[in-house]
């Protein structure tokens, strides 16, 4: 099943059920109303959505219309729990070169995640608002999952039972901002603007072959205005699975259903297949050149993100936003 939420006003938008080739739609109504309710009741509503997915993808669904992206919401425009994680570590070894940090050996033994803002996600063709261009703008392409109600101490084994949704995503970042913010020791906040996933979130039957359990075993494509930035495989140097970081979350907690556990970018040690993020891309020229020559985002650069099974269909949609000036009360950070 692939899922979207349409804008209409409210902020959790509306529901609805998208067909796998991504050309129809059809509203969830009477079964639920928002994905966030869909997936808080998924044993009981789970079956109906099934049946209406089964005739949308037979031309059977009565209501259907054409889907649109550019009117949607994130899949789940809130949620309770949005934790994200760094499961490719050749990304955290690079970012941390940049700003001249050592990587601690534990993180190749022991998953990291941080707790982002989940209070507001914004659409996959909304505009990245940021109020100066000097603050590092960057994109950051992960794959993320949804979970139902997950216990507290959950195995790893048991934890892949617990994914009912796998989305894509871009987590900007304010690259210059960061360095003083980690300083801290608190973890990120206000290096982190509002993050955008990808229009549907689908279930992972949908991905076939393309998902072993616990990975997305496809490139995520990259690009910056137009140009390729990177298309690095998410089955590839992946060092901790989705399970895993499940399972890590949940140590000590119980996880409510609607958390989102994203990977952390997407990072191959292969240097050819490019970077998912224009940090790792600079840091590869400091090591080559001696000197980064890529600039961060600039006001008015366009990003897109996007996943393209074998057939060279969209999986999720895609991500595409323009980077625009924020015209409000500004603070500097």
């Amino acid at each position: 099943m692939k899922f979207a939420s349409l804008k209409n006003g409210r902020r959790d938008g509306a529901l609805v059920l998208v067909s796998s080739d991504l050309k129809k739609a059809v509203p969830a109504e009477g079964i639920a109303a928002t994905l966030l309710e869909a997936l808080e009741e998924w044993p009981k509503v789970q079956p109906q959505l099934k049946a209406l997915s089964d005739k949308l993808n037979a031309g059977q669904a009565l209501g259907a219309f054409d889907f649109e992206q550019c009117q949607l919401e994130s899949p789940l425009p809130r949620t309770f729990q949005w934790c994200d994680g760094s499961a490719y570590l050749n990304h955290a070894e690079l970012v941390r070169k940049a700003r001249n940090a050592e990587m601690p050996e534990q993180l190749y033994h022991d998953p990291m995640l941080y707790q982002g803002a989940s209070d507001s996600f914004i659409g996959p063709r909304d505009p990245i608002l940021v109020a100066k261009s000097e603050w590092g703008i960057d994109l950051e392409g992960e794959v993320a999952i949804v979970t139902d109600d997950v216990p507290m101490g959950v195995s790893v084994e048991e934890a892949s039972k617990h994914i009912k949704l796998v989305m894509i995503l871009n987590d900007v970042s304010l690259r210059n901002i960061m360095p003083a913010e980690l300083a801290k020791g608190f973890g990120f906040l206000v290096s982190k603007p509002s993050t955008a996933f990808s229009p549907v979130a689908i279930t992972p039957e949908e991905l076939g072959g393309a998902w072993d359990g616990g990975k997305v075993l496809l490139p995520l494509i990259c690009h910056v205005n137009d140009s390729l930035l990177g298309k690095p495989d998410a089955g590839v140097d992946c060092y901790f699975d989705f399970p895993r970081l499940i399972a890590h979350a949940a140590q000590t907690r119980e996880l409510r259903a609607g958390t989102i556990i994203g990977s952390g970018t997407v990072s191959n040690r292969d240097t050819s297949v490019g970077t998912a993020c224009i940090q790792e891309k600079r840091m590869l020229e400091k090591l080559a050149t001696g000197e980064m020559h890529t600039p961060h985002l600039q006001f008015g650069d366009r990003v897109r993100v996007e996943m393209l099974d074998a057939d060279g269909q969209s999986v999720f949609g895609a991500i595409e936003q323009t980077v625009v000036q924020y015209q409000g009360p500004v603070k500097n950070p």
